[in-house]
């Protein structure tokens, strides 16, 4: 009578299930529970507006799994109000589950752009998307070692960075119970002026980095000794301008390998464009002082190479030379970045620093399937600040569930599956994929002759098992139907069977 796609929503709902979703939700049923996890499902599977959502469903069997069949998006508004409500509940479960005392905590800020102006939350800023003159609202994510996801604030648009540091370390602290930890951050987020501050917290240590005007500073100071690396990659040193700290400094030969070849090829382009520029001048077409500069400001600052030229400009002559001698002063840093951390060497060794910094890329690519094609968190078409506090909140539940299954699916995906070698690796050498990553990606096979899949080509093969409802050719009219579900193939079958070793 009736098909429906159901092998990708029992997979979902299958870790769900492995994951508690539905208690940790909340512990009594409900309709707005129900309408939660069925939305959480949907934004992994096929992420859409409210109204698409409820429009897709009857395409899978998502309405019958979770009980939600007649829903209208005001039901999932409804239901949206009801988890906003319940949020600092939620996380305070998850961080008992995945922090403890003495844990690493990653933490970084990104930005999502509106579609519209009535948002209190929507301010203009510094703009992650690439929408200019769009306002957008900031979120605060924050995870444990490995990237999972435990918590999500949400602030103004225009709120800085480091503002909001002090906030997570709070709510660590006061909401989760966490009294001693060490907040991995980038160096804008943890600034001087945060380490400062966090220095009267204790229990509160950090991991970032120094910006490239500190790292100068010590280079031409003599603390860092350019020499020194020709014999080893890193270093662990003091400096009185940083008391109670250990600074490891470190060089990554590819890393400056591609920084001086971008230099290189910025600053030839501007010189390219600048000539234009003199040729016209020249030729008479191009006249004034002041058109000369805003012709000439619009090249330089195309690039972003402006501090590398000297340019002379005056009435009618325009001309410039590169500054050789900054050129070659930013060169002695290529391929230099400082890791400073609070923790003592008995706690965490350099190396070990050095490579707690780095899973900061987990977060990025937390906040890369939040806003891509996986988890469609952008735009932001709500009008109410709760309701947009919702929308990015359950929107990190789904990245709570999807995490799950991308690190249980791992040897079915492009994913490197040799975790231990990564944590052993060489913390400044550039990363490497383990010797069974570079063999799926180059056959896109497995040892077994399957395709290797992308987390959305999986999710796409496993709804091709259908759930058909059935009756009887030549069944009375009041017989009741059945249903079949297609017997998954072999392929199909070990993807559920990974989903089963998932545990918290």
């Amino acid at each position: 009578e009736t098909s429906r796609h159901h092998g990708h929503v029992k997979a979902v709902v299958d870790t769900m299930n492995r994951l508690g979703l539905e208690r940790l939700l909340g512990t009594k049923k409900s309709k707005q529970r129900s309408m939660m996890l069925a939305m959480i499902a949907t934004q992994v599977l096929e992420p859409d507006s409210k109204l698409g959502m409820t429009r897709w469903w009857h395409t899978t069997t998502i309405p019958e799994m979770f009980g939600v069949e007649g829903a209208s998006e005001d039901d999932l508004y409804e239901a949206m109000d009801w988890l906003w409500e319940r949020q600092g509940r939620i996380e305070k479960k998850l961080a008992k589950r995945h922090l403890k005392e003495g844990c690493l905590v990653l933490y970084d800020l990104s930005s999502s752009y509106f579609e519209g102006k009535t948002c209190p939350l929507a301010r203009l800023g510094h703009n992650r998307d690439g929408k200019k003159g769009k306002l957008q609202v900031n979120y605060g994510l924050l995870t444990d070692r490995r990237g999972c996801p435990i918590a999500l604030s949400v602030y103004e648009g225009d709120t800085g960075d480091p503002s909001t540091l002090r906030d997570q370390v709070d709510k660590v602290r006061k909401d989760f119970g966490i009294v001693r930890m060490a907040m991995v951050g980038d160096r804008g987020m943890i600034s001087q002026k945060q380490i400062q501050r966090l220095k009267d917290v204790d229990g509160v240590d950090w991991i970032t980095a120094l910006r490239t005007e500190a790292i100068r500073d010590l280079v031409e100071g003599g603390s860092i000794q350019i020499g020194l690396f020709d014999e080893r990659n890193l270093f662990e040193f003091t400096h009185p301008k940083y008391p109670g700290e250990r600074l490891v400094a470190c060089r990554n030969p590819e890393m400056a390998r591609r920084r001086k070849e971008k230099r290189k090829a910025l600053l030839e382009a501007t010189k390219k464009e600048l000539e234009k520029v003199r040729r016209m001048v020249e030729s008479g077409r191009l006249k004034g002082q002041d058109k000369i500069g805003v012709r000439v400001g619009r090249v330089i600052n195309k690039y972003k190479v402006a501090k590398h030229f000297i340019l002379n400009i005056d009435k009618n002559s325009f001309s410039f030379k590169m500054d050789t001698k900054k050129i070659r002063r930013e060169a002695t840093l290529d391929g230099i970045y400082v890791i400073r951390t609070s923790l003592p060497e008995h706690v965490m060794m350099s190396k070990e620093a050095v490579l707690s910094y780095k899973k900061l890329s987990e977060i990025e690519r937390a906040f890369r399937n939040m806003k891509g094609i996986d988890l469609l968190i952008r735009p932001i078409r709500h009008r109410m600040a709760d309701r947009v506090q919702a929308h990015l909140f359950f929107c990190m539940l789904a990245l709570y569930v999807q995490w799950h299954m991308r690190e249980a699916w791992r040897p079915l995906l492009f994913s490197d599956e040799d975790l231990e070698a990564k944590e052993k690796r060489d913390p400044v050498a550039p990363a490497k994929r383990s010797d069974g990553a570079l063999e799926k990606i180059h056959t896109k096979k497995l040892d077994n002759g399957m395709p290797v899949h992308s987390f959305s080509t999986l999710l796409k093969d496993l709804s091709s098992i259908v759930r058909n409802t059935c009756k009887r050719r030549d069944a009375e009219a009041a017989e009741s139907s059945f249903t079949m579900d297609t017997v998954p193939n072999q392929a199909q079958r070990r993807a559920y069977n990974l989903l089963g070793k998932i545990s918290v």
